[in-house]
């Protein structure tokens, strides 16, 4: 049996949308603020995320280690649409843009 303790690392599970709250991309990442800055200057220009402007923050997760974060992330991306929006509404009940909290 593996048994987690804290962690001393930053993993974050993200839900990101475009401008309209239309689109939903989930990720997992290290570095929050450097992935956000990637979305929004569309560093893969024929990614999902640049294809479909989908550069605003609108839910996270932090984890202390990598395995959690992954399985957590596999998780949300199994879910139906309904379910996603669920939890952004229960974190971010106004669906504002979160951003600027890691700028």
């Amino acid at each position: 049996m593996i048994e987690y303790t804290e962690g001393i690392y930053n993993f974050y599970v993200y839900m990101i949308t475009n401008k309209n709250r239309t689109v939903l991309y989930t990720g997992v990442t290290n570095n929050l603020k450097r992935r956000l800055n990637e979305h929004k200057n569309h560093i893969n220009a024929s990614s999902f995320t640049a294809r479909y402007n989908v550069e605003f923050l609108i839910y996270y997760e932090h984890f202390g280690w990598i395995q959690l974060a992954i399985a957590r992330e596999k998780e949300i991306k199994d879910m139906r649409r309904e379910l996603k929006l669920n939890l952004i509404q229960e974190f971010n009940p106004e669906m504002k843009f979160l951003n600027s909290h890691f700028e």
